[in-house]
């Protein structure tokens, strides 16, 4: 493969300006765009030599046969045009946002003589109002359902609508109150139209002000003896109250924000988006990404925020709180406050309610992403082609049905622990997991070599283990990490004497496949089954070393804490329960120690001189 690829533009020939770009194939299709505040800078990075880029990258590029530019005055018109390319050309390169479901929402069709209340979950008329999305139905139909008790305006179809009003005769929500049956003429258009105004009004501020004047005329209703007004306006103000309760508040200011959280990995990224409206969460929405390209978190943010506010329009907050600030956060505020028609404040929860909500929302993205991929693990298709591919790619005689996995754990090189996970067809068999307590060892290297020699002394002695099934042969190996692990792997099998197995690595970096003795990673390409299986199986495994070490350290200060006269199992736990680890034992004061239940200020300066020793 040269090094090279032959449609590169000379570099004197690249502009400085800011501008758009744009990869294309062979037949005229646009695989990439991309913008940047320097054209001449930007595209010389993408005609490195071919084996310095990514892998990603450099498919993308191999995949090329031209790139055009587009000159523009500065870096807000390149992130408009960019945008407006993207959309266009829906690019396969550039990142794509993938909603993890369809939301409910519920409208109001202002735009209409008799506005109808809906549930929907399609935001095609512009003339209508939306509130949302919710999460789940149910709950969006309990807001409705309440409502309407308050706001009795038309909620039936105009189909429903049309008979009623030809033959005079209202339906049955009409009947039970929860319409005002404009059909009949009950109530004037203008009347019913003021009744859904109010109802919208509601939904957008969400706030105790109407409710504080409802339960004020409520008092003078009972003062005055209007005995059945003031009961009405009792039911309004309890159903008010209720669809209240159901919006945790969440700040006390009446913020209106927008926050996100993002967790990804080096495949796949989740986002988690709370809508906060009067202070309140008024709906929460997520989406999950396959980068097709390595995409660091800010550019994440800058695609996520033109695709969200693209769709929404004038539903643009005050402020949009995101983990991190792109770049070009100040051409990203600018098209903001454009797009909504005032200033948008884009910017990182610091401190206070704000950053507590931000670390719930990246909780939730953490969640959805881990949902993610058990779901795609679960696809027994899924398992069936990943298997097939690693046969192929790594030229094995049958599918890898039994795969084990090693990591090494420890702490300063001290606590070492080898983990051991196995995978069966595909999926996880935990049962089957093993950890290796290592007493000494120079280097990962030599640890993994001795957790190896271990285990594959069975396979030699063909120890019978049915109960544990320890004595199963594996059809793969593999060690985190790159070549040097690899060929510690690799000694170990030669030294048990065991040629039939093969052993590769896998670098987290860049997710490259090591084979022994071999100078060359092998490549598989982005988004394969196969490569997401590797990679689950490598997190996996240091997943359980780093909770096995974990444990060993806290079984280790635990004894160690045991030995201090006065402190028996339930204070030692209830040390450990305060303060996690003995790293932050170390570090808290003598008072704070002292604070813990049944710990006095005496066994809190014996704890600290027993840790001090042992230092």
């Amino acid at each position: 493969m040269a090094n090279e690829v032959g449609f590169r533009p000379n570099t004197g020939d690249i502009p400085t300006n800011p501008g758009v770009y744009r990869f294309l194939d062979a037949t005229g299709r646009v695989l990439y765009v991309g913008k940047a505040k320097n054209l001449r800078a930007r595209l010389s990075s993408y005609f490195a030599p071919l084996n310095s880029l990514q892998e990603k990258t450099r498919r993308m590029v191999l995949s090329a046969s031209d790139v055009n530019w587009t000159i523009v005055k500065s870096e807000f018109e390149a992130l408009q045009l960019e945008f407006t390319w993207i959309k266009e050309y829906d690019p396969p390169f550039n990142v794509r946002f993938k909603d993890d479901k369809s939301y409910p929402y519920l409208a109001i069709t202002m735009g209409e003589q008799i506005p109808r209340v809906m549930i929907t979950r399609n935001r095609d008329n512009k003339s209508s109002r939306y509130f949302g999305p919710y999460t789940q139905s149910w709950a969006v139909r309990e807001t409705l359902d309440t409502l309407l008790k308050v706001y009795p305006i038309r909620s039936c179809s105009s189909g429903v609508y049309s008979r009623a009003k030809m033959s005079n005769r209202p339906c049955l929500l009409a009947d039970i109150g929860k319409c005002s049956a404009p059909c009949v003429g009950r109530i004037t258009p203008e009347e019913h139209k003021a009744t859904a105004k109010k109802f919208a009004d509601f939904m957008l501020a969400g706030d105790e002000k109407y409710i504080d004047s409802l339960r004020t005329k409520m008092f003078e209703a009972s003062e005055s003896e209007s005995y059945e007004l003031a009961a009405k306006l009792r039911d309004d103000v309890e159903a008010l109250e209720t669809v209240l309760e159901k919006s945790t508040v969440v700040f006390t200011d009446n913020t209106d924000a927008d926050l996100f959280g993002i967790a990804d990995d080096e495949l796949t990224a989740a986002v988690s988006l709370f809508r906060v409206r009067g202070g309140r969460i008024r709906g929460a929405r997520g989406w999950v990404v396959d980068k097709e390209i390595e995409r660091s978190t800010e550019e994440l943010v800058e695609y996520l925020i033109q695709n969200v506010y693209a769709e929404i329009g004038n539903d643009i907050p005050k402020e949009v709180l995101v983990p991190v600030l792109p770049p070009d956060s100040a051409a990203l505020t600018q098209w903001l406050s454009e797009q909504r028609g005032s200033k948008v404040d884009l910017r990182v929860a610091q401190r206070g309610d704000k950053r507590a909500l931000a670390e719930t929302a990246l909780t939730n993205a953490k969640h959805a992403l881990g949902l993610y991929k058990l779901k795609r693990t679960a696809d027994f298709t899924a398992r069936s082609e990943a298997l097939a591919q690693l046969q192929e790619v790594l030229n094995l005689e049958t599918a890898p049905l039994r795969i084990e996995c090693y990591d090494i754990s420890h702490m300063s090189g001290t606590g070492i622990v080898g983990s051991m996970v196995v995978f069966e067809d595909g999926l996880a068999k935990k049962s089957q997991y093993r950890k290796f307590n290592i007493e000494s060892s120079a280097d990962d290297t030599e640890s993994l070599f001795q957790v190896l020699t271990r285990r594959l002394k069975y396979l030699n002695e063909g120890v019978s283990d049915n109960e544990n099934k320890f004595s199963y042969r594996p059809g793969l190996l593999i060690v985190d990490g790159g070549q040097p692990q690899v060929n510690a792997a690799s000694r170990a099998l030669e030294a048990m004497n065991i040629k039939d197995i093969t052993v590769i690595g896998l670098a987290k970096r860049l997710e490259e496949i090591w084979l022994p003795n071999n100078p060359f990673p092998v490549i598989l390409a982005r988004g394969t089954e196969a490569l997401f299986m590797l990679q689950r199986v490598r997190d996996e495994a240091h997943r359980f070393a780093i909770t096995a070490q974990r444990k060993q350290r806290k079984s280790a200060i635990a004894t160690e804490l045991s030995l201090i006269e006065g402190l028996g199992d339930k204070r030692v736990t209830a040390l450990l329960r305060r303060f996690g680890s003995a790293k932050r034992l170390k570090l808290a004061t003598l008072e704070e120690i002292a604070e813990v239940a049944g710990i006095g200020p005496q066994l809190a300066n014996a704890v600290l001189e027993k840790l001090k020793s042992s230092e």
